[in-house]
């Protein structure tokens, strides 16, 4: 099993996106599981206040060390105590922000191969730079443009490591076959009926002949890549020169 730990401000806004379909699913057939921790429930202020101004001036609010730490701290207690495996191995806290490596399926494969992730959600302005280089050990950005908060993007992030995770997906081989499993985006796919607004489904996906169909795909897929994605091509073409 997988477990996914979040630390946020919206608990029930991460939970109630993720404890629904495919990857709700998988949590209650215990593949994944998936806790959020409330930072403010770990602030020593008695008004449950988490930000300050930020020192130097500027505009917004920063939230501070001290919950965000104390909240970390409770997490990594919990996985410590029921880990089956090295204990003094460091437990990897993904930070989402704008200003981290860029998301890609490589880095969800790689992700997917924990036992315990920690996703940690900023909002305001950010956060004390002091938590950070205390407790993070990967920065990752879903795009560069930003959000009002971290809790769409560790979604996101979540989805796409958890569909990897043995047993989430029903069916294996789809999680092989899909965009970016090998540097190249699908091939376009059809169900019924074989004629739909004047428009048929290719004749070779009707022929049985499963040659013909894998060589169809891999053409259509090479195709699709060069047209909607030519950066993703032209690195298709050097790493396969």
């Amino acid at each position: 099993m997988m477990h996914f730990y979040i630390m946020t401000l919206f608990p029930e806004m991460v939970l109630n996106g993720l404890h629904t379909s495919i990857i709700g699913r998988a949590e209650e057939k215990g593949y994944i599981s998936i806790e959020a921790f409330n930072i403010r429930d770990y602030t020593l202020d008695k008004h449950k206040k988490v930000d300050d101004y930020p020192y130097g001036g500027g505009a917004g609010m920063l939230m501070q060390a001290q919950p965000v730490y104390d909240c970390w701290q409770t997490i990594d207690a919990k996985i410590k105590e029921q880990r089956t495996y090295d204990n003094t191995k460091k437990t990897r806290v993904v930070y989402v922000t704008p200003q981290g490596e860029v998301f890609h399926q490589q880095k969800a494969i790689e992700l997917s191969k924990e036992e315990d992730l920690i996703f940690l959600c900023g909002h305001y302005e950010g956060i004390d730079e002091r938590v950070l280089e205390e407790i993070v050990t990967d920065y990752i950005s879903i795009g560069d443009y930003v959000l009002t908060g971290g809790e769409l993007p560790a979604m996101v992030l979540i989805d796409a490591i958890a569909r990897l995770v043995p047993g989430v997906l029903s069916n294996h081989e789809s999680a092989q076959t899909e965009s970016h499993s090998n540097g190249l985006l699908e091939y376009p796919q059809y169900s019924r009926p074989e004629l739909w607004h004047e428009k048929r489904v290719p004749e070779v996906l009707l022929s049985g002949h499963h040659a013909n169909i894998e060589k169809w795909r891999a053409e259509q897929s090479i195709k699709r890549t060069k047209e909607r994605r030519p950066d993703l091509f032209e690195a298709y073409e050097k790493a396969n020169k």
